[in-house]
């Protein structure tokens, strides 16, 4: 038990250490990976609503921390960390975005909100409000 502990707190280091936006980059090169063959930084600008000189700047600081490789083709590839990182980002998102709605708050509230939320809580929070929230389903 104290290792999963000490996974989860490394998990949340990371998080906490990559910062907001730098986690949304992650999550929308996963997102657009779904659906594009490959993903460029002009993919995600559009996607995140940036301008091209902020998603330059933020890919050279994710390739450099390891968490993205961008090749001579300028597509944009997660590392396995990256992975990791965008997954898990993305399941928190979906989650707070799937509870928002059910309790009636609209779809772009839920969504924006959502983005907010899945940054801010530990690992160990959201774990417990996921597990509270899919027993209560359940009952």
């Amino acid at each position: 038990q104290s290792l999963i502990k000490l996974e989860i707190r490394k998990r949340e280091d990371q998080l906490m250490q990559l910062g907001e936006s730098l986690e949304d980059y992650l999550e929308s090169i996963l997102v657009l990976s779904k659906c594009l063959d490959h993903v460029r930084s002009v993919d995600v600008a559009s996607y995140l609503g940036f301008s091209k000189p902020s998603v330059s700047h933020a890919v050279k600081l994710l390739a450099q921390q390891g968490h993205i490789h961008l090749d001579d083709n300028k597509f944009l590839t997660l590392t396995e960390t990256g992975k990791k990182i965008a997954e898990e980002t993305y399941r928190r998102h979906c989650f707070f975005t799937e509870m928002l709605e059910n309790i009636g708050v609209p779809k772009d509230i839920a969504q924006e909100d959502a983005c907010h939320i899945e940054h801010v809580i530990s690992q160990e929070t959201f774990d417990a409000i996921q597990k509270y929230y899919e027993e209560k389903e359940a009952q």
